[in-house]
């Protein structure tokens, strides 16, 4: 299995009200890419999450802290923590990477 960030970013584009979509699934692993427009409407996902940052810059909270984020990075979000994106350039795109069971690392 194979995408590349121009292709999921065109699939996301054809898609206009959505802010993700999904480009490789196997087993409990799944890869989307995940572009939201001025505000991150996330909430708590029920498996750990890795993200990869494509594009842009901004803040990122988890639970209590704020980091500061920038292409290149890679972010690790334990299952049903509380996280989102704020303060992010309008070029943010990232790589969403949910893996293991559901309710977290056992």
């Amino acid at each position: 299995m194979k995408s590349s960030v121009i292709k999921a970013l065109q699939n996301l584009s054809d898609k206009e009200t959505e802010l993700f979509v999904k480009v490789i699934e196997h087993g409990s692993m799944s890869v989307e890419i995940y572009k939201p427009i001025n505000i991150d409407p996330q909430t708590p996902h029920d498996q750990d999450e890795l993200y990869v940052i494509i594009n842009g810059s901004g803040d990122f909270i988890l639970n209590d802290s704020r980091i500061s984020f920038q292409q290149g990075d890679v972010i690790l979000v334990p299952a049903n923590a509380e996280h989102r994106f704020e303060n992010f350039t309008e070029d943010f795109a990232t790589w969403a990477i949910f893996y293991g069971p559901k309710g977290g690392e056992k």
